[in-house]
């Protein structure tokens, strides 16, 4: 039993379970229909996913990954986005998926194509930090 760590759109991988979306907006030009079917979500959660604000500055530092000023803007985007998800509500919910992934099978993604520089790999540390199984 474990969580996967997913790019939203990509393959399923067998045995992966209901796939959580945990991005701002559904995807563009997809028609809720075929969400689950296309493999991009089963669930929309954007409660996990970086304030619009955050999601700026995230994609700033995706544009010249090896820049200093992109290091800079992935630090802070980091330390923020932790600092969101240690609000009541985003702390219970990776506690509550931390504690579901020793007993089922399922996956959190995002878009983004590089995970090095996605919220996904902030969701993927602050789960592993509360001892979920994360594949």
């Amino acid at each position: 039993m474990t969580i996967r760590v997913v790019r939203l759109g990509s393959s399923r991988a067998a045995g992966e379970g209901v796939r959580i979306g945990t991005v701002r907006r559904p995807p563009r030009g997809v028609p809720r229909a075929r969400y689950a079917s296309d493999d991009w979500y089963d669930v929309w959660y954007p409660n996990l996913s970086p304030t619009p604000e955050l999601v700026k500055l995230a994609l700033a530092a995706q544009a010249e990954p090896e820049s200093a000023q992109a290091k800079r803007d992935w630090a802070l985007f980091t330390r923020l986005f932790r600092k969101e998800m240690a609000a009541p509500d985003a702390a219970r919910t990776l506690d509550v998926l931390a504690a579901l992934s020793h007993g089922a099978d399922f996956a959190i993604g995002c878009y983004c194509a590089d995970e090095a520089r996605c919220h996904r790999s902030v969701l993927r540390a602050l789960l592993e930090e509360r001892g979920a199984a994360v594949a």
